[in-house]
Formats: structure tokens, sequence, C-alpha cells
């Protein structure tokens, strides 16, 4: 066993590990300012506030001691993979060999620093879970405000006209009525007697259709008793997220069937059709951490509907849920299975992690039956269930992967980890799922797949980049056009864009989006796709990397680098501008000079992660040759549902990663369900 003496000696071993890229930056400060502000710290009361600090890098919310004593990797991913070790400083595992839990919370034991909440000290500890005191705030916060909403929610069910709500439930869902259970309807009855609830469902089981029943059937209640329409407002946590759910609302309205429902045509006007982002609902300020909404200054709002909440850290959403009034509803949807946020935090997944099983209260169930006219299966009615359980539905049929579908059968078996059950699904060769192999050696596989699409090349079947670059080439309006012209061009060249997306699970390295990005170029440009495959080049696709609210641009929305004729004199010259979709729903173009755009990066690769929210005609997800960390059967569900029509695997390496990577599950440290709150 190796420790350093002294805080100061620990300091600067820490030191080491951060300019090794072990640690970031901000972990070795934090640890500076502890030993700063008390000298004689016990040197493992500095490393534990190293490593909470470093935990919120990969996503945890706190330190979990006892998962760190049982195996170091759960909290120590370092050194990097395949960094030689043998002229390392100590090894974090090392500080820790032979500890014990006692022995460590031992060391903890220090007011100065630490309290179990009291005071203002900048770590808090809750049992063997270490926080930063932000972080343990806002998890104590999101529990409480849950729990309030909850504790509300019997109230609005007591009070809900149930011979009303049972008309209009039968209005929107006509076709329900004797048949199987219609997770759709049970959904809008158990969410309109709900003053905090959670839909939660894979692709195409009708998240969005649902949300917009729903509000169909509060503004009919509302407005045959009040003669008022509630003040709705939809949101997501991405500009591309948000832009895809003002397309899916805006047609579901039109499409709504409203005979025999209350007030009829009056509630087709009444329900929203604009979609923003979390940040700019709650009026994010420039610089800060702070937005303009909060417990002084709440929102004005009766219903908010937050879609892909499956991307809302814990930060976020203890911001959301104190701007809210009290008597506001909070409705949330999304994929519970799907990757959470990239920074702390995995709230929806915490929060619906017993859905599959339901824990429906008897009471619940009758009181689905009476206003839904639905029976419950028994296996999912619990007595014992919580309050947080009667405010969760899942969907469980998916309307875009029939039962003859290759992607839903392997998004089914990478959800369920079924190592054996995916290897079924690969040799059953569906018309909808392809494997290459692309080695360091031959890329030949991999050049196929990124320019034809890798199986027909045709328009008619997979497609690759050469779709969008040749609709780009080949109907750009001449000089002389009308400006309609060029956007009815971006429009098209947009959307053959989207029917192809290369996902990757890493930012760097040869198999990473960066090392991607620019190889992918140069093949384009060796294949006569591209003039040039470096700079503001005609055809760059780029991907917005942060807000940009001065040019109405959010994080992950694309856009696509064409070129618009100039005149000077009796010169013409095509200059390079790029074309977002405005996002709005209006199918508008938005045409922005490249130099004004100050956070974008090419996009030809994405990772998985910036997918979240995107949907592509064909997938095309690529595997490094090596386990890493953040391989997850997450991700790789992640990544297989964002095709609608193909998915390809691209194997860079063995078959075992991606059997490896199914078996293993995204695990956060946090205590959100502990301690009271969502789930009493």
């Amino acid at each position: 066993m190796i420790r350093p003496r002294d805080a100061h000696e620990l300091l600067g071993l820490l030191g080491e590990w951060a300019a090794r890229k072990w640690l970031r930056d901000v972990d070795h400060a934090f640890a500076a300012f502890l030993v700063e502000q008390v000298g004689d710290a016990h040197p493992l009361l500095v490393l534990a506030a190293a490593l909470a600090s470093h935990q919120l890098g990969r996503g945890h919310v706190c330190l979990d001691l006892t998962a760190t004593l049982a195996d170091s990797r759960f909290a120590l991913s370092l050194p990097p993979d395949g960094e030689a070790a043998i002229d390392a400083p100590v090894l974090p595992a090392a500080l820790l060999d032979g500890l014990d839990l006692q022995g460590w919370l031992n060391a903890l034991d220090d007011a100065r620093l630490v309290t179990r909440g009291e005071g203002s000290t900048p770590l808090v500890l809750v049992g063997a879970r270490l926080y930063l005191r932000r972080y343990w705030r806002y998890e104590r916060d999101v529990r409480a405000a849950i729990g309030r909403r909850l504790h509300g929610s019997a109230a609005l069910r007591d009070g809900m006209p149930a011979a009303s709500l049972r008309r209009a439930l039968d209005a929107l869902f006509p076709a329900s009525s004797g048949g199987p259970v219609d997770w759709q309807k049970l959904a809008c009855a158990l969410m309109a007697g709900s003053a905090f609830g959670i839909v939660t469902g894979g692709p195409g089981t009708g998240k969005t259709t649902t949300v917009v029943k729903l509000l169909a059937l509060l503004q009919s209640l509302a407005l045959e008793s009040h003669g008022r329409a509630l003040c709705i407002r939809l949101a997501a946590p991405t500009g591309k997220a948000a832009a895809r759910l003002n397309t899916s609302i805006a047609g579901a309205v039109d499409r709504l069937q409203l005979a025999g429902v209350g007030a009829g045509e009056a509630v087709r006007g009444a329900i929203p059709r604009e979609v923003t982002t979390l940040h700019r609902l709650l009026g994010s300020q420039p610089d800060s951490r702070r937005f303009a909404y909060h417990a002084g200054n709440l929102l004005a709002l009766d219903v908010l509907v937050v879609d892909e909440a499956s991307m809302i850290d814990l930060e976020m959403m203890a911001a959301l849920l104190a701007a809210l009034p009290p008597r506001a509803r909070l409705i949330m949807l999304g994929d519970k299975d799907q990757l959470a946020s990239v920074e702390a935090g995995a709230v929806l997944g915490e929060l619906c992690s017993r859905a599959l099983d339901g824990h429906y209260w008897p009471a619940t169930c009758e009181w689905l039956h009476e206003v839904a006219g639905q029976r419950i299966d028994d296996v999912l009615i619990d007595p014992s269930g919580t309050a947080l359980d009667q405010a969760i539905v899942m969907l469980r049929h998916s309307h875009r992967f029939g039962a003859a579908s290759g992607i839903g059968q392997l998004a089914a078996a990478v959800n369920a980890g079924d190592v054996a059950a995916m290897k079924t699904v690969w040799s059953h060769d569906h018309a909808d799922l392809s494997r290459i192999a692309a080695s360091h050696d031959d890329e030949r596989a991999l050049r196929e797949l990124l320019i034809d699409g890798g199986r027909d090349g045709d328009m008619f079947g997979p497609v690759g980049y050469r779709h969008y670059l040749d609709v780009l080439n080949q109907q750009r309006p001449a000089q002389d056009a009308p400006f309609e012209a060029f956007d009815e061009w971006a429009r098209a060249v947009i959307e053959a864009h989207g029917r192809f997306q290369l996902l990757c699970a890493l930012r760097r390295g040869r198999w990473g989006v960066e090392g991607l990005n620019e190889r992918v170029g140069a093949m384009l440009h060796d294949a006569g796709l591209l003039a040039v495959p470096q700079g503001w080049f005609i055809g760059r696709p780029v991907l917005v990397t942060r807000n940009d609210y001065g040019l109405g641009l959010m994080n992950g929305d694309i856009g696509i680098t064409l070129s618009l004729p100039e005149r000077a004199g009796d010169l013409v010259r095509w200059m390079p501008r790029v074309a977002f979709p405005a996002g709005d729903g209006s199918n508008a173009i938005r045409w922005v000079l490249p130099s004004r755009l100050q956070s974008v990066e090419t996009v030809f690769a994405m990772t998985v992660h910036k997918s979240q929210g995107s949907e592509f005609e064909h997938t095309a997800l690529l595997l490094p040759d090596s386990l890493n960390p953040i391989l997850t059967r997450e991700l790789v569900y992640t990544g297989i549902t964002r095709a609608r029509e193909f998915f390809t695997l691209v194997a860079t390496g063995g078959r075992q990663v991606l059997d490896a990577a199914i078996e293993r599950r995204v695990v956060r440290a946090s205590g959100l369900l502990d301690g009271g709150g969502p789930h009493d």
C-alpha cells in the first residue's frame, strides 16, 4: 500500500495525473482549493474530493465509496486504456489498496470540509455517497419537487369529472373499445390525473401521438368546464429535438379526429405547435448558469410538456422544476433505455427504472378502468407500489418496427443484453440489416458504405453520402434564378443529407469522430464528389455545438454549406453560405455566413450522444476495435434506434467488442430515489 504522507504530497500526485489527462484540470484545481483552505486535511479526503469532481465529468452525480472500493474501475477510468504504467506515478487504485469503507469514512470526518448536509461545506456525505454540495442540493431539490407534485396528484384526480373524461377518451380512441390494452389511451388517462407524469417507450411506440391526444383531452375538459383554454408550452433539450417535435406535433394536430370531443374544433386551435428549447424556455443568461425564470420568477403556464427527456441532466431538471408554478402540470416524454445526458445525472432512466413491471396500485387500476375502460394485466398490479409508479406509463407496442423488422428485433435483443438473441437476429439475414468489417488494413467496405450505402447504392435502397452530393451538384439553380429556387434547392439537399448518417462511439482516435470526419472528406474528394475536403468547402455538413440565440441556431442543428450568387457590378461570384432548416415547422431556410458560425464542426461522422433526438433513413454505427468504457448497451441501442429503414453495423475489430458492449449497462452513481422522495 502506497499513500502520500499529507495533503500537499497528494496534491502533487494529482497534478501529475492531470498532466497525463487521467484527471481533468478542474478536478485537480478543486483539490488544490480544499488544500488551500485546510492544509492539514487527510489525504484520503482530498483524494475523494478529486474523484467526486472527476465523477461529474463522467456523468455521475456523486462518488459512491462502496462501489469504488469494490471495483476501483467504477470511479477510476484511468490511466487511459493502453497507456503503459511502468514509468507512471502512483496509480490511483494503489491509493485504495487495503482500505475499507469505515477507514475512508473516518478520513472524511472533517467538519471543516464535509458535513451531512448542514452548513456550507464544499462536500456533503450521505451514507457512502460523497457529493459536491451543489449537486447534492440539485438532487435534494429535484426529489422534493417531484414528491410535492406526486402528493398533489391524488387531489387532482379526485376533482376530475370522470364521466366527461371517459367520453373524451372514447372519442379520441374509438378503436380501443373492447380490444387489447391500449397503452396510449391509458397514458392519456393517467397523465390527465397527474401533476407530474412520464410517458416512456421505444421508437415508434407513439409518444408524440399520445401527447397530442392528451393535450386535446386537457383542452377539451378546460374549455367545457371553465370556458378558458390552458396555457400549454412544449419544449425539448436541444434545438434538433425541438425542431423534430415541432414538425411531428404540427402534423399530428392536423390529423386529429375531434368528432365527439367536447368543444370540438376549438380544441385544435388551442393546442400549441411551437416547440422551444429548455434553455430558451427558461431564459438562459450568457456566460452564466442562471436563468431568467426561477423560483422567484415563475413561468406563466398551466402545462409543460418536455420531449426527449432522457437528455435532461440533473442540473437542468432542478432549474426546470424550480421555475414551474405549483399548480402547473409537468409531463415528460422519452425513451428510458436511451443514453442519458452527457452532463451529470440520468434523471429519466432513474425515475423509470420500474416502468417495465408497472407496480400500479389496485386503486389506480380501478380508476383507469372507470375513465378509460381498460383493464391492466394482473402481473403489473402491485399493492406495495410507490406514488412515482402511479405517474409513469410505458408504451409497449412499436408501430414503426413490426414483428418481422430486423432493426426492431436487434434493438430488443441489445436492450435486453441478450447476446444469444442478438446473434440469432444477425443469422436471419434481415433485409433492413447489414454488417461490414473495416480494419486498419482494408477500408474498402467502409468507403463503399459511406459513398454509396454499401448494399444496392440506389435511391430506393441504402444510401450513402453520394446521394446528397449528387442532389447538391445536379439541382443547383442557375445564377439568375429567383431566390425561392435556392431555398428549394437547400431543402432538397438537407433532406437528402438526412437520409444517411455515420455514428461513432468515440470522439478521438482513428475510429472517433475527429479522425473519421477528416478521412471521410478525403474519401469523397478522391471519389470526385467534393472539390476540396477542407475549410468551408461546398457540401460541408456542419453541426452546431453550442446554442447561438443571435442566429437562432441551437446545439444539435445541422446545416449544409452551399453557395449563393452575389453580384458585384457586372460580375457574379458564387459565395459560400450555410443553409439550416428554420426549425419552427415553417419549412423555411436560414442562410448564414460561415464567418458568423463560431461553434460548429464537420459532421460526416457524429457521436451517438449527438444523434439523440434525430432519425435517419439509413444509419451506420461504427464500433472501435477495442473495448472502451463508453461502449455500453445504451449506446448501442441508441445508435440502432436512430435508423428508420436500414441499419448497418461497422465492426473495426472482432465481434467480441459488440458482445462485451451490450453486456455492460450505464450505471451512474446517484441517490435520487434514496432517502425519501419520489418513490415514497
